[in-house]
């Protein structure tokens, strides 16, 4: 997909998460504890929520860049429901907060978000193609 094409819907949605983990990301790393409160997990000063903030941030940034390859997205909604798995057995064992589950929650609406935006995008590709549309 070259810098002129429309992005797909896909593409669309992995900028938007790779938004929401760059934010996450920041307030990790800046405030920490700020964000924890928010979602009434224990505050800490462990510098790990301030390394964990900044794997995060770049991940997100990995996110933006990688939003136009579909192997890429296809892996991400893999992952991401892999987190609402884990992030809520966490919660559910009492190994965390019940709050995680909030966030896994979020990673898996994502996740379905990009699952149903690849497939649009590939029925609008098959369409255009069956109809002789350029793309």
């Amino acid at each position: 997909m070259s810098r002129n094409d429309p992005m797909s819907r896909a593409a669309f949605s992995a900028r938007v998460f790779s938004l929401y983990v760059m934010a996450v990301g920041a307030a990790l790393v800046l405030v920490p504890n700020l964000l924890l409160g928010l979602f009434g997990i224990a505050p800490t000063g462990e510098i790990w929520i301030r390394v964990a903030g900044l794997i995060a941030f770049n991940l997100g940034i990995y996110v933006w860049v990688a939003a136009h390859h579909r192997p890429f997205l296809q892996a991400s909604v893999y992952t991401r429901s892999l987190v609402f798995v884990v992030l809520t057995g966490f919660a559910v064992t009492g190994m965390g907060e019940p709050m995680l589950a909030l966030f896994g929650v979020l990673d898996l609406a994502g996740a379905i978000w990009t699952l149903l935006a690849l497939r649009a995008d590939a029925q609008a590709a098959a369409t255009g193609a069956a109809v002789g549309v350029a793309r």
